[in-house]
Order: structure tokens, then C-alpha cells, then sequence
């Protein structure tokens, strides 16, 4: 996987492909997926929810430039599959899923498999998690139609966002961005076109 998907599509960060080297992806997906486990796609994992494909996770993590120590935060945990990949790069990983049955499913495996510093929250991700800001890093797994102003507000000075941007139709699609943080201000770049499930919001919040 990591050869012929990763790092022959450009991707070279070798902490990034240790990392997704490593995790067993195969514990992060439904028993009957298992032998599809490595293939470079999406899986269903319930809930209407789905594993993102391999190259799709190790893009946004080696464009988030993680460093050892970094906090970071991760919205919509689904299987929490990119949250081993992050917690493999550093011990501060927070991570959000809003769908109880799939947080609480992820909880479990992480600590099955060993990822115990991985703090599990269900909630609404588009809030963020302000107690423990900023983040030096925010990687979003679900797609808003425009970048959440709580996660603007909590990521730390230099810190990099990863997110999917945009509704998934006819009309157009989704582009994944990357929001810098320098002085308060931001930049944000386009990295490439993706299709993302949408952010789910808690009923009543828009």
C-alpha cells in the first residue's frame, strides 16, 4: 500500500508513511470489508459513513506538517483510522465524532489496538473542542459548505487546518483546502479536488 499508493503518487514525508505503514487498517473496518481493507478507496463503516481512501489520509496528514508534540485536533472520527495515523506522529491527538455509535466504536478500537492517548469526544465537531486550544493542527474528515469560524478561531498561531470545503452535487464539487494561520491572519490554497461525506450538525444548529 504504502509504495504503490503513497509514495508512488508523490507523497514522500517518511514519518507520514511509517505512519500509515503501521496502522492496521484492516481493525478500523467491518469484518465482512476486511479483505478490501488495502484497497485505495473508500469503505463504508455505517452510519452512511465511510474509511477515506489511503492516499486521500496521507495527503491531508502530510500537508497538516505535523511535528512531534503538536497538538492536534481531528473533526469526525468515523472509524478512528486517521486518528491512529496522527497518534503514531505525536501523543496530543483530540478527536470529534458527532454519530455516538461510531465514537464510541472507535473509542474501543483505539485502545484495543493501543492508542490510549487518543481522547475520544462525542459532540459537534464544527464547535471544535475549545478546552484544549489552540491546536497546531486541525484536520476535518467531513465536509462543511464553508470553513467553520470556532475551528478558525482555535487553531494556534502557525498552525495549519486540512479541510474539505463544499457541497458534493450536479453542480460542482468539493475541493480540499489548506487554512495557514501567520499573525491572525489567513491564507488558504486549494490541494486538490475530493468528495467527503458532509458535516453532520447537531438538530437546531446551522
Amino acid at each position: 500500500m504504502v509504495e504503490e499508493q503513497l509514495r508512488a503518487r508523490g507523497l514522500k514525508n517518511d514519518m507520514v508513511l511509517r505512519a500509515m505503514g503501521k496502522v492496521p487498517r484492516h481493525e478500523f473496518v467491518p469484518a465482512r470489508m476486511r479483505a478490501q481493507a488495502y484497497e485505495d478507496r473508500p469503505l463504508p463503516i455505517g452510519e452512511g459513513q465511510t474509511i477515506s481512501q489511503p492516499y486521500i489520509v496521507a495527503l491531508m496528514t502530510e500537508t497538516a506538517r505535523i511535528k512531534r508534540g503538536a497538538k492536534v485536533l481531528e473533526i469526525g472520527t468515523g472509524s478512528g483510522y486517521q486518528a491512529a495515523v496522527l497518534a503514531e506522529l505525536t501523543p496530543k491527538v483530540y478527536t470529534i465524532e458527532i454519530l455516538p455509535s461510531l465514537g464510541k466504536r472507535a473509542q474501543a478500537t483505539l485502545k484495543r489496538l493501543g492508542y490510549k492517548s487518543v481522547e475520544v469526544r462525542i459532540g459537534d465537531g464544527y464547535q471544535g473542542w475549545k478546552e484544549h486550544a489552540p491546536f497546531d493542527a486541525i484536520l476535518v474528515t467531513c465536509a462543511p459548505d464553508h470553513i467553520p469560524q470556532p475551528l478558525i478561531d482555535q487553531l494556534a498561531e502557525g498552525g495549519r487546518m486540512v479541510i474539505p470545503v463544499g457541497k458534493q452535487d450536479a453542480l460542482g464539487g468539493q475541493e480540499l483546502m489548506l487554512v495557514e494561520k501567520h499573525e491572525g491572519k489567513l491564507k488558504v490554497s486549494s490541494i486538490a479536488p475530493v468528495m467527503f461525506v458532509p458535516l453532520v450538525r447537531d438538530r437546531g444548529k446551522s
